[in-house]
């Protein structure tokens, strides 16, 4: 199978890890029938493809090993991947415009991604409005779920739910990020966002639990992706005297900028802490910059739990490299898919399902046995008992901490 990455300055081709599968000249009529594509929305370029070719290699080996053992009625399943990054960054327009190719084309039966939060804003309401499940492992933002904002996102179908999440939301992380700061005597807090859905929603989170707990929040500064100088705010912060600077952010919008900037100067002391968006901030050129970084994953660590032991094999001998930040949720992601196609087809007789068989089936998902854990969603698409994961950046790596299950 050769998995194509639309959407780039040129092609790139993935050769699936699985031998004896249906190639692009040697498929009959008959055999294409037997597809079923899994639309994949990613950004797959630039700075931001880091965290978005980590979590395909999760998709990617789920859909093989999937393929190995054989779907109901020979279905094979097959991932339309595209890329969602324009002028360097990820785009909410362009993530529209891959949901929209992907809406058009019947064969798409369920889509997986985004990762960034105004991407999925974007793209909710067309897979609302054609009741194609999509699923996301890591993007937080409340509102994509919760209150008006999601209601206006689902105008196309008010009372259908389309859009899934396997990951904790901004408000179970803004209350584990403030308990995690406290616990390590940060008691006085300056907050950083990027002026980003994720970014913005996050930092909001964070600053209502942290002063719910305690903590001082000593000022709020936003440092949009267009900026290029931080010195100034940073010595204006250090001048402040924070225990910590918590980054609402990512990486590649002034994540990036703000650390390199802290390595000297009278910020230098101060601790930086953040979610998930910054979790790539080791891989870039001159990663020394991000050491002592804190940061908090929206999702258990598949390292430690051990029911994802056959995971971790083979992902070991499919990419002879560590895993990946999102590649263990995004295989989680996949699999709800997987699991859902699977019942989709059972329950109508082994014949191929429709979109709205395959998005019912992902809604009852129950107990699913995944690599983060048990999935089940509620009423919104969230995931039931989310748990969060805090890391800190040392000699490069990503280092486990600690993580904890909230209520929900």
């Amino acid at each position: 199978m050769r998995i194509e990455i639309r959407g780039r300055a040129c092609t790139v081709i993935l050769v699936s890890l699985l031998t004896g599968c249906l190639s692009a000249s040697g498929t009959s009529s008959a055999a294409v029938e037997k597809i079923i594509k899994i639309g994949v929305d990613l950004p797959l370029s630039a700075t931001d493809g880091v965290a978005g070719h980590n979590a395909l290699t999760g998709i990617q080996l789920a859909i093989d090993e999937a393929n190995k053992e054989g779907l109901p009625g020979g279905f094979v399943l097959q991932a339309d991947v595209l890329d969602d990054v324009a002028n360097g960054l990820h785009d909410p327009k362009k993530g529209a415009a891959n949901v929209a190719a992907l809406v058009a084309d019947p064969g798409v039966l369920a889509l997986i991604g985004p990762i960034n939060s105004n991407v999925a804003q974007a793209e909710i309401p067309l897979t609302n409005a054609a009741g194609l499940a999509e699923i996301s492992s890591v993007v937080t933002n409340d509102g994509l779920t919760l209150g008006a904002q999601a209601a206006a996102l689902r105008q196309g179908n008010p009372t259908q739910i389309s859009f899934f999440r396997i990951c904790s939301n901004d408000a179970h992380q803004g209350v584990a990020g403030a308990f995690f700061a406290v616990s390590r005597q940060y008691y006085k807090a300056f907050v950083i966002d990027d002026g980003e859905t994720y970014g913005v929603g996050l930092a909001n989170a964070f600053s209502m639990e942290y002063r719910n707990s305690g903590g001082v929040i000593l000022g709020r500064a936003r440092v949009p992706k267009n900026v290029t100088g931080v010195k100034a705010l940073l010595a204006k912060i250090a001048a402040a005297k924070p225990d910590v600077i918590f980054y609402g952010g990512l990486t590649s919008t002034g994540g990036a900028l703000i650390r390199a900037n802290m390595a000297d100067g009278a910020a230098k002391g101060i601790a930086f802490m953040g979610g998930a968006g910054i979790s790539d901030l080791s891989t870039i050129d001159g990663a020394k910059v991000a050491e002592a970084t804190l940061y908090t994953l929206p999702f258990a660590d598949a390292q430690k739990l051990p029911n994802a032991a056959a995971y971790r094999a083979s992902y070991d001998a499919a990419y002879h490299q560590p895993i990946g930040t999102f590649s263990a949720g995004a295989f989680a992601a996949t699999q709800v898919v997987i699991a859902a196609l699977k019942r989709a087809i059972m329950a109508n007789n082994d014949a191929l399902p429709t979109r709205a068989q395959v998005l019912a089936q992902v809604a009852a998902t129950k107990d699913l046995s995944t690599t983060i854990g048990a999935v089940n969603f509620d009423a919104n698409g969230d995931v039931r008992r989310p748990v969060v994961t805090f890391y800190q950046i040392k000699n490069g790596n990503g280092v486990f901490i600690d993580q904890i299950q909230l209520e929900h």
